[in-house]
């Protein structure tokens, strides 16, 4: 059973720390700048007065984070938006080239309305597509890629000064968003790779273990048993008590009462609003009455709602571990993998990237039993730093740019956990090489 979190409520979009209002660069931008300080002074405050440069041997690095800013999905519009929203600030690129000599065209998408079609888009007009990664969004994940490579060239010259494929690696999933911010920090990065063409990992749509989409029946049954669709009264507690919540943002948005994806959780109105609120829109209103608005309190009330669901679906209802485990098992599998090769000296991959969703950061702190869960906001990233001196092996984990609590007893504050507790966490959890997971996937 899962270690219980404990619940907290803060009034946030974007952002994962409990800042009241609309936050949207997300943490490590903030904090990255502090880890570098956090760094020098957690290294020397474990070994007394040594430096860190006299005191690692080795580092190997894994990141997964949620992609950057986007737009909406469509499902989380409006019936009737009553402004446009605009995304002339930017170009998506989708395009193919042959190997081994081929070369292409770069294909920008630009969307318009063509005045012989009589039917209107749902939810905005204008120049976007919904979802899709904005400009914004990009310039924050360009932002990313230089801060990181401040702390892990800069400052512990651990990076390669240029790309180099045999060290380093990008992941991402299917969803496209994720390798359009992956684009901007590969070249906050490293900037010589503008304009070049720069592979990344990608696992098949039907088994891919970072986003993730592998058939897991258990996982999905115990997940719609206790969490969002479920009558489960545990879930349905708090929103039968924010039925006036729903009526007057009903009301406002025109969506109908009975449309159960606005009703069966708050995801469809939080991201409707945190999506304005983190590109500076405002708030929505009526398209019947322009003087009926959402105000920001009714928005901070579906941000702290936000807030505990996710709390609830993912740390404290008891089925949370099992179904995370399940589902997000060969990840975690795949990372106890790399932390053993990079220790065996196997691998000459020392940093990995992977670019990812608020689904996969949310079931590895799951995993992890983050002490204080919350939605993770875009950007929002979590790191595993491996160290070693001596010949014994110790990981650092970080949230947001500070060392991740665990309430799990055998973890807890996870600032240079020996690797093998570690390992010994998640192989009794997965099973080497994820061997227990499909039993986990397939039982009843």
């Amino acid at each position: 059973m899962a270690t219980s979190s404990t619940a907290q409520s803060p009034q946030l979009v974007c952002h994962i720390a409990p800042t009241i209002g609309v936050i949207c660069l997300m943490s490590a931008l903030k904090n990255i700048h502090q880890l570098r300080a956090d760094i020098s002074w957690s290294m020397s405050n474990w070994y007394g007065e040594m430096t860190f440069f006299q005191i690692i041997c080795r580092l190997s690095f894994t990141q997964i984070h949620r992609h950057h800013k986007r737009t909406p999905y469509a499902s989380n519009t409006f019936p009737h938006e009553t402004y446009p929203w605009y995304c002339d600030d930017e170009a998506l690129f989708y395009y193919g080239v042959p190997y081994p000599d081929g070369t292409s065209a770069d294909i920008g998408w630009h969307v318009y309305t063509s005045p012989s079609n009589p039917f209107a888009p749902s939810g905005f007009n204008g120049t976007c597509q919904f979802p899709q990664t904005t400009g914004s969004g990009l310039n924050d994940s360009r932002q990313h890629g230089k801060d990181l490579y401040g702390v892990y060239h800069d400052l512990l010259k651990f990076l390669p000064s240029t790309f180099d494929a045999t060290k380093v690696t990008y992941r991402v999933t299917n969803n496209v968003i994720t390798s359009q911010v992956a684009g901007q920090i590969v070249e906050g990065m490293f900037p010589a790779t503008t304009n070049t063409q720069f592979p990344v990992l990608i696992q098949p749509a039907s088994i891919d273990s970072l986003e993730p989409t592998y058939t897991c029946a258990a996982a999905a049954t115990l997940y719609a048993n206790y969490s969002v669709g479920s009558n489960n009264p545990n879930w349905t507690l708090h929103l039968s008590q924010s039925a006036s919540l729903f009526a007057t943002l009903d009301a406002i948005s025109g969506v109908a009462p009975t449309d159960s994806g606005w009703h069966n959780s708050f995801d469809h109105y939080f991201d409707s609003f945190s999506a304005r609120q983190c590109h500076g829109k405002p708030l929505p209103c009526s398209a019947k009455n322009a003087s009926a608005c959402v105000t920001q309190e009714e928005a901070n009330a579906v941000y702290r709602r936000g807030q505990y669901e996710y709390s609830f679906i993912w740390r404290d209802a008891p089925q949370s571990l099992a179904e995370s485990v399940a589902s997000y098992g060969v990840w975690i599998a795949e990372l106890a993998s790399n932390l053993r090769a990079a220790m065996a000296d196997t691998s000459g991959i020392i940093y990995r990237h992977n670019v990812a969703h608020d689904g996969s950061v949310s079931r590895l702190l799951s995993i992890l039993q983050l002490d204080v869960m919350v939605w993770p906001g875009m950007g929002s990233e979590v790191v595993f730093e491996l160290y070693s001196k001596g010949g014994c092996w110790y990981v650092r984990v970080l949230w947001g740019g500070q060392i991740l609590r665990s309430s799990n007893p055998s973890l807890g504050y996870m600032s240079m956990v020996p690797v093998t507790t570690l390992l010994a966490y998640f192989d009794g959890l997965v099973g080497v090489q994820a061997a227990k997971v499909p039993s986990l996937c397939n039982s009843s």
